[in-house]
């Protein structure tokens, strides 16, 4: 924000004569004429409002561009590239790091956030890249990411791997190939991506770091399950789905131990509204408002106090009057 009249200046990029333009005069020389600089003013405007940042609730995020600029990967809908061509360890056609960082940063690279931004909303959407056909950048829908949840936790099981200790990230993939399948059920790169944004955030590797070791943090992953379950069964209104439905579904995707965590308050605030006393469907972070916990009569007091202290630039101008 600015309280004072800003002015725009442009220097001439040639000679231009005394008569053409205003100059400040500095010093007098001995014969008394004006000391003129080599490089003149030729352009001067001035903006005399007052300029202000907006910040929306919750502060700036990178989620709602790279929502719009990533492809949506969900093959049950139709939204993807068909089988996807990998080798033994689940790389596509060879895809160097190098050349994930460059996509990724390709994509980031017009968002008008800071590069910490972009690289939370990329995490919290599970984004990957491949080079199936040619280098993409997708982001599974809510239904992908809790089928790749169920195939995660159905294969940590059958292979005693306790996702609340260190595991290898390796072992945890192989556990959920098929013998039999020609293909995996899913891009290693997505699994990777969901594992990472599950860590525990004192182990979570940067984006530009391999991630071979993971241990999920219990609390996250269980109210991280509960959201991607609600958006993928009642994403709208029209599609609301019973209270006691949705529980018994939020702990049907979890491990035996962790059941007894999903309960309604384990959800994050404005994540899920309520048609009637028996139902819910999903509210979008975009969506959520988020309300204030100080009084009204406090809130709207610190407004006019704010609005008071913003315009003291004012107060002075009309006294000059």
């Amino acid at each position: 924000m600015s309280s004072n009249n800003i002015h725009i200046l442009q220097p001439s990029l040639g000679h231009i004569s005394r008569d053409a333009i205003k100059v400040v005069e500095e010093e007098a020389g001995d014969t008394g004429a004006l000391n003129l600089p080599d490089e003149s003013v030729t352009t001067i405007a001035k903006c005399g409002s007052t300029l202000e940042l907006h910040i929306p609730d919750g502060g700036f995020s990178a989620v709602p561009f790279l929502e719009k600029s990533l492809r949506l990967y969900d093959p049950r809908s139709g939204d993807d590239d068909g089988d996807m061509a990998m080798d033994e360890s689940g790389l596509y056609d060879g895809l160097s790091a190098t050349q994930t960082r460059e996509a990724r940063g390709k994509v980031c690279e017009d968002i008008p956030v800071s590069a910490a931004q972009c690289e939370t909303g990329w995490l919290e959407l599970c984004a990957f890249v491949d080079g199936n056909q040619e280098i993409s950048c997708w982001r599974p829908s809510a239904r992908m990411r809790l089928s790749v949840w169920k195939r995660l936790v159905e294969g940590a099981l059958l292979q005693g791997i306790d996702l609340e200790k260190q595991f290898l990230v390796g072992d945890l993939w192989k556990s959920v190939l098929d013998d039999d399948a020609s293909a995996p059920p899913f891009p290693r790169a997505l699994l990777e991506a969901l594992v990472r944004r599950l860590c525990a955030e004192d182990q979570r590797p940067a984006l530009s770091d391999d991630i071979k070791w993971a241990c999920f943090d219990k609390e996250e992953c269980t109210r991280w399950v509960g959201e991607i379950c609600l958006a993928a069964t009642a994403p709208t209104a029209s599609s609301a789905v019973g209270r006691s439905e949705f529980l018994q579904l939020w702990k049907d995707c979890l491990p035996e131990s962790w059941r007894g965590n999903a309960i309604l308050s384990k959800l994050p605030e404005g994540s899920y509204q309520s048609p009637d006393p028996t139902t819910m469907f999903f509210v979008d972070a975009s969506q959520r408002k988020h309300i204030s916990k100080a009084p009204a009569a406090g809130a709207a007091a610190a407004k006019t106090k704010a609005k008071t202290t913003r315009n003291w630039h004012e107060l002075l101008k009309n006294s000059k009057r």
